[in-house]
This record gives C-alpha cells, structure tokens and sequence, in this order.
C-alpha cells in the first residue's frame, strides 16, 4: 500500500485518492493566507518497484500554468541526487510517472533547499571562519533572519535570495556562492573580499520556506512587492534588510529569483526608475555582458521586456534599490525547467549548475569592482 505525505520542512501536498499506484489523484495546496500556488514536494512511500502515475488536478489553475509546458518533476531517493522524471501537462493537470528503486521517493517542483539546510549553510559559513553572522530580526513566525558578511573592503555589495519561497533554486545558488566565499584558496573570492564587502542574505523568507510556499510569508505577502512601504506587521524581512542597507550604503545588490515559464537564465533591471542616467545604466549591461562571456549558461536575447524610464515598479527590491541608492541593482532570473540555449536533459537547471552560476556571478562583480558605486 502506497502512502503520500507533506508534513515536513518545504512539503506541500493535498492528497485526493490514493487507492491506486496507476492513479494517485493529488491536489497543491495554496500559499496559506494568499491564493499563490504552484510548489509542491511531497514523498511517497511503499513505492518500490511500483509503477505510480501521481496526477496533480489543479495544475492548470495554478499561479503559473505556462510553466508547466515542457517542464518536468524532478524525484530523488537519497534527497541528494534530484533527477528529472516523465511528466506530462495536457493544460489541465500535470501527471507525473515514475517507477523508483527504494521504499520511499520524494518529488518536487524543483531539487528543494530546505530551511534545515539553510540553517546548515549558515552554520557551516560561520564555522569556517570567513563569514561574520548577523541577525537581522525575526519573522512573524519569530525565525531569525539571518545576514552573512564576508570581506572588509570599501565596496558595501549586496546578495539576497530567496523572497520567493518555492523559487529553492536559489537556495542552491546562495550555497554556491557561499561556499566560494568561505574558500580561503579561491583567488577571486579573496580579491573580492579585499575590495569589498559582501552582505548576503541567503533567505529572505524562512517562514515561507518551511510552510512550503510558492510567493508569500507567513501572513501573505509577497515579499518583492513590500519594498516601497515594508512594515513589521506584514513584511518584516524586507524592513529589517532595508534598515540595514541604510546603515551600510549599497553600491551593487544582487536579488536571486527563479522564472516558472522561461528556459533560461537572465536578468531583469532597473530600466524603468524615474530618470535613469546614461553611467547607471552602463552598470548593468555590463554585468550581463560579462556574464555570458563568463559562462554558456547565462545569456542576454532572452528575458522581461524593459519598462520605459518612470514605468517601472519600485515596490521590487530591483526598483526601490537602484532608485534609492542610484546603484546597480540587479534580479536574477533561473529556470525551473531546462536552459534551452545550452540544455542537460538528464537533471535540467539543477542544484549543481545553480551553484556554478553563482560563482561566476561573483567573478563579474569582481571583474567590474571600480564600477560599483551609489549616487549615479
């Protein structure tokens, strides 16, 4: 007898009918307190060598219904090794199929970045001596939000992720960059460092994580949409991090995000603020341009379309940040599904290849080090 459950740190699942292994009839349940939903993670137990076809019903009504074309789960035995399985969208319900070798099999939207394993790499980075550990303040539901710094150097450079809960691949990107950071024999990591100093926020929103959100925290909001006028009755996140940000000045900030229906990897700026000037700007194509030169899997033809100067939307980090500081401000976008301009089918856009990325993030802002400036 096959079992379905959720109830655990980033699971989300409603289980309709699970009579049968040829027709396990499965329902995503919303962001709690907001109509969001799109995430699932969810494991299945008593599987081994059953052929199982799990059906999710309401995929079609999700927040995202274009990402589920081409797009296909992933499952893992060990949660370690995350592989892509047959799936199935017919613009009404997502139907996976999946015969496992083992007892129990966990599915996912994406390889998940649990916020146990968020607590691992926080603790892992203060253990190893590179990294300073700071508690911003607390969530609604009184987790810490926590803040690493790492290097000394004049450059006050920023790299939050994560205010979109089910976006996990930047959770893996963020344990990248980490781990780079922390390297004491990684050269770039140390010029970086010596020229600047990185504050990084590996998780903007752990309450969000835990409850298995796609968008929203503990009360609902969406959190890269509080920038403007955050509060600590509905996004305290985001105005803790502010408040910090005031204090220390930010010259460059990079906000990690992932994009259900694109196949690609790219970023979205800050085009739209009230009277971008020539110099702010030049920041930004730059750093795009550097990164596709850096790695195949970046690149610059695909992505947002660009708001015309005054229509863009400051209540995003990208928005208020670049028009605040008048920095470079920057939202990086991964796939869920394949990058279709350099594709691996076999695991897609994965933890691995989110984690490289991000290293190569870090060796552009360190080729672009005098560029980084507030007040342009």
């Amino acid at each position: 007898m096959i079992h379905v459950s959720s109830q655990f740190d980033s699971g989300n699942i409603e289980v309709v009918a699970a009579d049968s292994p040829d027709a396990v009839r499965l329902r995503i349940a919303k962001d709690g307190a907001a109509d969001f939903f799109q995430w699932f993670h969810f494991r299945v137990s008593g599987a081994r060598g059953v052929p199982l076809t799990l059906i999710i019903e309401n995929a079609g009504s999700s927040s995202y219904p274009k990402g589920w074309e081409g797009y296909r789960a992933v499952a893992s035995t060990d949660r370690q090794d995350w592989r892509r399985v047959e799936t199935g969208y017919d613009g009404t319900a997502l139907t996976i199929r999946h015969t496992p070798d083992a007892d129990a099999v966990w599915f996912a939207y994406f390889a998940p970045y649990s916020l146990d394993r968020h607590d691992d790499l926080v603790a892992r980075a203060q253990a190893r001596g590179t990294a300073r550990l700071e508690r911003l303040g607390a969530t609604l539901d009184g987790r810490d939000l926590d803040m690493l710094t790492f290097g000394s150097g004049p450059k006050p450079l920023w790299v939050i992720a994560r205010q979109h809960p089910g976006e996990s691949m930047c959770g893996w990107f963020m344990d990248g960059l980490v781990d780079r950071l922390c390297d004491p024999y990684d050269p770039v990591a140390r010029a970086l460092m010596a020229q600047a100093t990185l504050r990084v926020v590996p998780n903007m929103n752990p309450d969000g994580v835990f409850r298995g959100h796609l968008r929203t925290n503990a009360k609902g909001a969406n959190l890269n949409r509080e920038w403007r006028e955050p509060s600590l009755e509905n996004s305290p996140e985001v105005f803790h991090t502010i408040r910090r940000m005031e204090a220390t000045g930010v010259a460059m900030c990079l906000d990690v995000h992932g994009d259900e229906a694109l196949p690609y990897n790219f970023i979205a700026g800050y085009e739209g603020i009230p009277d971008p000037s020539e110099a702010h700007l030049a920041r930004l194509t730059r750093y795009k341009d550097e990164l596709a030169r850096l790695t195949p899997d970046f690149q610059t033809e695909h992505g947002y379309p660009k708001p015309a100067p005054g229509k863009g939307n400051l209540t995003t980090s990208t928005g208020y940040i670049a028009s605040t500081f008048r920095c470079a401000a920057m939202t990086l976008e991964m796939p869920f599904k394949d990058t279709a301009n350099n594709p691996m089918p076999e695991v897609g856009w994965s933890p691995d290849r989110s984690r490289r990325l991000a290293g190569h993030c870090l060796e552009a802002m360190l080729l672009m080090i005098d560029d980084w400036e507030a007040g342009l």
